[in-house]
């Protein structure tokens, strides 16, 4: 029997989050990995890949980092779940809050779904409102109801669920005016990512991303971003930003810090502690002070209650990784590592002549890669093929997370890889990828039927 068959035998998915999922991956993907190194991860068998996955986002610095690592084991040493809340639990929150411009309480949690779904309920308690506006142009925000009944995966879920989330369009702003006016007084609170693959408006909306740092199209004082705090603020609707992929790939202070933009709340995780577990919801104290229980004859609100809310070691690891990037050029590193990468990729598509099916973009530190089919459409297929043939060359991208380990020589090393990849990928337009690809095609996470 196999990893997967293994797998699939006693866990629902094959994997704790369904991105890890065999569906997910070619047939030759790594069924499993024992351990993971800097940039690299391994096979039980000990086979090496570059990895460009990096924990789905969440490890920035590397994998196995000692510094961090040291810490962490540290606080797993004091005890790492004691009967009231631990010193380093304090000093987490304190830390946190002095982050984040404008936030003042923090509640932490073990993965961003219940983050963001806090920040939801508190939401819906503060303005007594129920509905929910959330940006389509963002795949995911929570495993929770509010957000799965929107998606074909709404098995076991009532159908009259989903009536309370509602859509808008990132860069739009008309088309959040438009939902206030068609349920005016209604919306509790705006959900969305300060940026995936655009940037908050720019002046050139043609031109795309340029994928730089500091984008001279962006305007730092006057953006979507603050459009959208403006129409939230003037129409007493609770403005979320959802800074799980962003956090601090952008700054200690997240994407909202870059452009200059003051959310009610905003949900961070992944990165902040470097792979260890650890996700938070941070905001105005008005706000926040609901979960609280010091208020006496106040209406209680259950926010969030987790066992392992207060665990040492991820606490630890989050301190060690704060002072980590404001000693070392983590982000600076990651953003340069990122822009060469997207060059040289888009360097090399060019010279196969395939830059019409294959586009590498987005902002340099979370880079985005679509693949599409002889008339042009996003592509499954072409994806898988893409995929498969990097993995033939040791090179691990299901997507492209960029962490400071990645170094510039990297870039090199792959080249050849890529080059191979390419030529395949040529040859498939011409025909068929189903004569190229071995096994299924990567499939939708959310897809109706299996």
């Amino acid at each position: 029997m196999n990893y997967t068959d293994r797998l699939q035998r006693v866990i629902p998915g094959g994997a704790h989050t369904y991105s890890k999922g065999f569906d997910q991956f070619p047939s030759n993907a790594p069924q499993i990995l024992e351990r993971g190194e800097g940039v690299y991860v391994y096979e039980p068998g000990g086979k090496k890949y570059l990895d460009f996955g990096m924990g789905l986002r969440s490890v920035l610095i590397g994998y196995s980092e000692n510094e961090i690592d040291r810490k962490a084991i540290h606080y797993l040493k004091l005890g790492m779940n004691l009967t009231r809340p631990s010193l380093i639990e304090l000093e987490a929150a304190e830390l946190m809050v002095s982050l984040i411009p404008g936030a003042e309480m923090v509640k932490f949690t073990k993965n961003g779904s219940t983050a963001v779904s806090a920040a939801v309920k508190l939401a819906r308690a503060y303005t007594q409102k129920n509905l929910i506006a959330i940006c389509s142009d963002h795949p995911f925000f929570s495993y929770d109801d509010w957000f799965i009944a929107t998606t074909p995966m709404s098995k076991g879920i009532p159908p009259e669920v989903s009536l309370f989330t509602k859509s808008f369009r990132y860069n739009d702003i008309e088309s959040l005016k438009k939902l206030i006016e068609i349920y005016p007084n209604e919306i509790a609170c705006v959900v969305l990512e300060p940026q995936a693959t655009d940037c908050p408006a720019v002046s050139d909306f043609s031109a795309g991303c340029c994928s730089k740092m500091d984008c001279s199209r962006v305007s730092y004082e006057s953006n979507f971003l603050q459009e959208v705090q403006e129409v939230c603020n003037k129409n007493g609707i609770v403005f979320i930003l959802d800074e799980m992929i962003t956090g601090f790939r952008w700054g200690l202070s997240g994407a909202q810090g870059a452009f200059k933009v003051r959310p009610d709340l905003s949900t961070f995780g992944k990165a902040i502690a470097n792979g260890f577990p650890l996700a938070c919801v941070v905001g105005k104290r008005e706000i926040m002070s609901l979960g609280s229980i010091d208020k006496i004859g106040e209406e209680r609100l259950f926010l969030v209650s987790t066992t392992h809310g207060g665990d040492m070691a991820s606490f630890g690891a989050f301190k060690a990784m704060v002072e980590f990037m404001k000693r070392e050029p983590v982000v600076k590193n990651v953003w340069n590592f990122g822009f060469n990468l997207i060059s040289a990729m888009n360097k090399l598509i060019l010279n196969h002549g395939l830059q019409d099916f294959i586009k590498v973009m987005g902002p340099a530190c979370s880079p985005k890669f679509i693949t599409l089919d002889q008339n042009k459409n996003s592509s499954f297929e072409f994806r898988t093929l893409f995929v498969q043939e990097l993995i033939k060359c040791n090179i691990l991208m299901p997507w492209i997370s960029i962490a400071y380990r990645h170094s510039t020589d990297l870039i090199t090393d792959m080249s050849d890889g890529l080059d191979s990849m390419l030529d395949i990928y040529s040859k498939a337009l011409q025909s068929n990828p189903r004569d190229f690809v071995h096994g299924d095609f990567i499939k939708p996470v959310f897809r109706k039927f299996n």
